[in-house]
């Protein structure tokens, strides 16, 4: 059954609805029902929080009273799901409000390109399932994807290739695609965080603007001993908080190492190093990164890196965490511990480029699959290997799922691998412990993969993996256990 119910004397009870996510506090009753659904008041109330609401049906209609606008619109969205899938919305109380502040998704376009038609569908099915922040991964050594009007090299020239086709035409989003994406993501409660990847992944930029290139490996860096680079990397992301209203603005910090080594070989690095007394490569890294974080304050913006930028040094209110090696909860214990503000996107199991089930052939995988039920048991499902519990992670803002497209080379792929994750995903980030109920989940999904099936998406099937054979990509990992970032 869809509602789950008990009973008592007013009838039976209902404590649980077909919604994903799951709300948190259910006092529905089965009869009297609610005669006018479509008679909707909205009542403010501030004392409720951000992201809270309550959802009240009577007979004569459903008031929905919110903290704010973003709390209104997901107790319409708890609305939406109930009218879709009931045949009379049962009356009562519903008090819901999100575990986490941060439920997130990210896309990579830099490998391969979706367009802005396919992330405004994203972006849809995010609202449907209050997730609240997209991270748009623009730039990598394979793409640059956002025009910056001061540098016109880096879509003449940067835009033009993919991870499986290094020929393929240009493509790329202007700055009036982005401000459309950006507004339409605010219409749904979204907030978009741009991602311009340094020092390293800077291929498609160095590409473009050789002169700041910063050595070897496909110019993998840019060169931080040259001063016109700051300056070149600052315009770039002026346009680019020009062009997005949040607060957040993140370059990336990742992987350094894979070019940084050409660093010692280049005069201006050296001059660097004995100008500033910095002793190694890793010295110049945090030098660079400092600099770049100064820049992103002088915007307004807060920082956000990836966890290989923890330690360079900046302090935790200064920045936002993403933790996204899982094999280093050592990591995550120091970001913890210097109560710095993070959030989990670990590989395992929050990456979806990676396999879902044991016959798949296409993607990545690490000791195990990313599925269905390992996303929906994050984070409780980590804590025995991570040694932290739920209250020494206080800084925590949330979840984010990452979707790394070097092996998603069409829609097919992006869809298989992202539906129905992204609906355990929405649960796990919504939902404290004690709502979550996974049996009750796999109920409610039923739904959804009808709905899946009317939108023409290629979808996962959990319950018959042969009814959507999986699709063909660029890349066939072996079936075994390996460390690709080593």
């Amino acid at each position: 059954m869809l509602l789950a119910a008990c009973s008592c004397g007013r009838g039976e009870k209902i404590t649980r609805v077909p919604v994903i996510p799951a709300p948190s506090d259910v006092e529905l009753y089965n009869g009297p029902f609610c005669e006018d659904p479509g008679n909707i008041r909205f009542k403010e109330k501030p004392s409720l929080g951000e992201d809270a609401y309550t959802l009240k049906i009577g007979r004569k209609g459903v008031t929905i009273t919110a903290g704010s606008q973003s709390g209104a619109f997901w107790g319409m969205q708890t609305l939406r799901q109930m009218t879709e899938s009931l045949e009379a919305l049962p009356t009562g109380v519903i008090n819901d409000c999100p575990r986490y502040s941060w439920r997130g998704f990210m896309l990579d376009e830099a490998r391969h390109f979706s367009g802005k038609e396919r992330v405004k569908l994203i972006l849809d099915e995010m609202a449907r399932l209050k997730l609240n922040r997209f991270h748009w991964h623009l730039t990598d050594a394979q793409g640059w994807r956002i025009e910056i009007k001061k540098y016109p090299r880096l879509t003449v020239i940067g835009s033009t290739g993919s991870h499986s086709d290094p020929d393929s035409p240009s493509v790329y989003y202007t700055q009036d695609d982005i401000r459309e994406i950006v507004d339409y993501a605010a219409e749904r409660n979204i907030t978009v965080i741009p991602e311009i990847d340094m020092p390293g992944h800077a291929g498609a930029a160095c590409r473009s603007y050789p002169e700041y290139a910063g050595g070897d490996w496909f110019g993998f860096t840019f060169n931080p001993g040259k001063e016109e680079t700051y300056s070149f990397l600052t315009d770039i992301l002026r346009e680019v908080a020009g062009l997005f209203p949040g607060k957040w603005l993140h370059i990336g910090g990742d992987e350094v190492s894979y070019g940084s080594e050409a660093w010692m070989e280049n005069p201006d690095v050296k001059a660097l190093m004995e100008r500033e007394g910095l002793e190694g490569v890793k010295e110049v890294e945090s030098y660079f990164m400092h600099r770049m974080a100064d820049s992103v304050k002088v915007l307004g913006k807060t920082l956000v890196c990836w966890d290989d930028a923890f330690d360079v040094g900046l302090g935790a209110e200064d920045q936002v965490i993403m933790w996204w090696r899982h094999d280093r909860a050592d990591k995550l214990r120091s970001i913890a511990e210097n109560k710095c503000p993070a959030v989990l996107c670990p590989r395992r199991p929050l990456y979806f480029d990676f396999i879902q089930d044991s016959t798949h052939r296409v993607g990545r995988e690490w000791d195990g699959f990313n599925t269905l039920d390992d996303v929906y048991g994050f984070p409780e499902n980590r804590y025995s290997r991570w040694e932290l519990s739920d209250e020494e992670l206080g800084e925590v803002l949330g979840l984010q799922a990452n979707m790394w497209t070097e092996t998603m080379q069409d829609k097919a792929r992006v869809d298989y691998m992202l539906f129905p994750r992204i609906a355990a995903l929405a649960e796990a980030a919504w939902c404290i412990p004690l709502s979550k109920d996974y049996e009750h989940f796999c109920r409610v999904l039923e739904r959804e993969y009808e709905r899946y099936e009317s939108m023409g998406l290629y979808y996962f099937d959990y319950r018959d993996p042969s009814a959507h054979p999986e699709p063909q990509g660029p890349t066939v990992i072996p079936q075994k256990p390996i460390n690709y970032f080593k």
